[in-house]
């Protein structure tokens, strides 16, 4: 007798999809995605494209976006080596809702600088 699987629920910590939500939501694999969807990058031109991400963390979030299957790496067998990163289609089926995301980051983002300095004053 197989038994059925439970559903997916990820307010519940054992379930895979909190993980899944913990890597789609860390800001760097935003950047990534963002940076990969414009087409096959190497490695410096991600690094180059994402300000502020140092060489550790950038290796690390490619590490594990590939591990997930969103990301594939392709080294090519050249004098000197090189390699190239791009979105798998599971990593392509993420661009829409990340874009909606910026969308609506860049869209609010004067409302959310106002409720930051409100947040900051006193309260009457």
């Amino acid at each position: 007798m197989t038994e059925t699987p439970l559903a997916p629920n990820p307010y519940d910590r054992a379930c895979p999809t909190r993980e899944v939500l913990d890597r789609i939501g860390d800001k760097w694999t935003v950047l990534i995605i963002g940076a990969l969807s414009e087409g096959p990058r190497r490695f410096n031109d991600v690094a180059r494209r994402i300000d502020g991400i140092s060489q550790k963390m950038l290796t690390q979030t490619l590490r594990s976006l590939e591990r997930d299957g969103l990301v594939k790496r392709t080294q090519y067998l050249e004098i000197p080596p090189r390699v190239e990163y791009e979105l798998t289609s599971l990593g392509e089926s993420l661009r829409t809702p990340l874009r909606a995301l910026e969308l609506w980051a860049e869209a609010h983002i004067a409302e959310i600088l106002d409720a930051r300095a409100t947040a900051g004053s006193p309260r009457p």
